[in-house]
């Protein structure tokens, strides 16, 4: 690709469409978290409807299903790869939203166990595995796409748009979540309440798909697609020319993926069910958390444009080496100030990761194979470590009967994380391949 070309392209867009692409990509990412949000948030609802046996066993199972839905994340990713890279990033992300928002409201309407036996939890599964294959074109066609619409100098910013969304999903589930809870009864939650929240996703996947469907493809891609530089087997190609920068993307992943899955969707229950902290505090403090988390998130993805990536990448993963432990022991205490003051710690020190993280990725590929190669190293690495560890802490708490053994779990991702980050290249001045 001519990178002159590609520059005058990017020049010459206009800036209504600019906004367009922003604001539909993030909304897309947005209802990916709220699905997986509001599913973690409901998870004590969910055991009781779709699983037979004591409300332990209930809940763990409702963990490892929300596991399953992860498997699907290979196949998601060499489908919409193969079709971002090739077709372009707007058919990918109309089908990613179609399909998501889809399964966010079967999920609300599925009868359960008491209704259809053990079809219940069958069809459970099968939801999630369509979110699964969704979502995996989700995240990685709108951090290509928010980054493939940025100036040099603001990717960094535009990037973090990808988090920000991601955040304002988690920050919207946990909102709505703790609304309904307030409106309806314990008996009411129980028999239908819990449905509620899924059914509202729709209203976000039809604002998604209207803005998508008005959008054009992103001017990299349209210029290369013009200099006829567009793969006809882009997932081969990025095997055969991009294995170093997947398995860097892969690793870059872990912590990040681990963090949010057992901070953002994990944590609340075990505030719950191991800390007994009552669910007005642990509403309360995770919405005040998530609020810092996607006001940081923004503010570093901008500095991440002034200072590079890689010193606030360092800062993130080694702030969860060295606070995960006490973090976790403060929790302990069952403190009302101590959920307060973890979950800021937590979520500042995520905010340092993510704000220049979808940029830092982003900018490891060419754009003839970004979609594909990116969504490889980011979903594998999800779909092994992200999934499992609401399960994963719960059944290690279950085993040693020590709810502090779980801080192992964010503290050997962020061990990984920061010494890939630590062999990956300073991007943030550098033309996109």
């Amino acid at each position: 690709m001519t990178t002159r070309s590609a520059r005058s392209a990017t020049d010459a867009r206009a800036p209504r469409l600019q906004l367009r692409a922003l604001v539909s990509s993030s909304i897309g990412n947005l209802l990916e978290q709220y699905d997986n949000l509001v599913y973690a948030y409901s998870a004590v609802y969910l055991s009781a409807t779709f699983f037979a046996g004591d409300s332990f066993s209930g809940l763990l199972s409702t963990f490892a299903v929300f596991a399953v839905g992860f498997l699907a994340r290979p196949l998601g990713t060499v489908v919409f790869g193969h079709l971002g890279d090739k077709a372009g990033r707007r058919p990918a992300l109309i089908l990613s939203v179609v399909l998501m928002g889809a399964a966010t409201v079967l999920v609300g309407v599925l009868p359960g166990y008491s209704t259809v036996g053990v079809a219940a939890p069958i069809l459970l599964v099968v939801l999630r595995l369509f979110q699964g294959f969704a979502v995996a074109g989700e995240w990685a066609g709108s951090a290509t796409m928010l980054v493939e619409y940025a100036e040099k100098e603001k990717r960094g910013r535009y990037g973090s748009l990808n988090q920000v969304s991601t955040a304002a999903g988690f920050l919207v589930a946990a909102g709505v979540v703790a609304l309904n809870s307030l409106l309806w009864s314990a008996q009411s939650m129980r028999d239908f309440g819990w449905r509620v929240p899924f059914l509202i996703g729709a209203l976000t996947a039809v604002v998604a798909l209207v803005l998508r469907f008005g959008l054009e493809d992103t001017p990299v891609y349209r210029a290369e697609k013009a200099a006829g530089e567009v793969s006809e087997n882009p997932l081969r190609l990025a095997f055969r020319t991009q294995k170093r920068a997947m398995a860097l993307g892969f690793f870059f992943t872990v912590s990040w993926t681990v963090a949010y899955f057992f901070f953002l969707t994990y944590l609340p229950t075990h505030l719950k069910t191991q800390v007994k902290l009552d669910a007005g505090t642990t509403q309360a403090s995770n919405l005040v958390a998530l609020a810092v988390l996607t006001v940081g998130i923004y503010f570093f993805g901008v500095l991440s444009d002034r200072i590079g990536r890689k010193p606030l990448l360092l800062s993130g993963s080694g702030g969860f080496i060295v606070l995960t432990f006490p973090v976790m022991w403060l929790f302990q205490t069952g403190s009302t100030a101590g959920a307060y003051l973890g979950q800021i710690l937590i979520a500042l020190v995520l905010a340092a990761f993510s704000g220049p993280g979808p940029a830092a990725l982003a900018e490891l590929f060419p754009t003839n194979v970004r979609y594909s190669a990116l969504g490889i190293g980011y979903n594998f690495s999800v779909m092994a470590f992200g999934g499992t560890a609401g399960f994963i802490a719960t059944a290690l708490i279950d085993a040693t009967g020590n709810a502090l053994v779980v801080a192992a779990l964010p503290t050997a991702a962020a061990i990984i994380t920061f010494v890939t980050v630590c062999l990956m290249p300073e991007t943030y001045r550098t033309e996109l391949k």
